[in-house]
């Protein structure tokens, strides 16, 4: 079985010893991904825009993903990226999890992570 890593070039993957994604076993496996922004909104919008070039990278796209999860230190805050969500993944809605807790750092307000189908080659 063939493992291809896709970095992002983060200052974090080197540091910490994680890629982006990870495209093994059928799958594209997203790591947590956190955005830029003032707001929730900004941060979710951001963090998708650089899932989509991990995605892009592999070879698939936001139709592919099948399974999303979602973790926000304040739930509360989440009916704020529905439309956005609803807008990137449109007819091809994945399985989903949101889950409260702390994140990395206090800024941060919203990580989101994917699995989608790989690429047939």
């Amino acid at each position: 079985m063939s493992i291809r890593r896709i970095s992002s070039g983060g200052e974090f993957e080197a540091k910490v010893g994680y890629c982006r994604a990870v495209v093994a076993g059928g799958f594209v496996h997203v790591a947590g991904t956190v955005g830029q922004g003032d707001d929730v909104v900004a941060q979710c919008t951001s963090a998708l825009g650089i899932i989509g070039n991990a995605l892009a990278e592999a070879g698939v796209s936001f139709s592919e993903v099948v399974r999303v999860n979602y973790y926000l230190p304040d739930r509360h805050e989440f009916p704020q990226c529905f439309d956005i969500l609803a807008a990137t993944f449109g007819e091809n809605p994945p399985a989903a999890t949101m889950i409260e807790c702390g994140l990395i750092d206090p800024k941060y307000r919203i990580e989101i992570e994917v699995t989608a189908l790989a690429a047939e080659t």
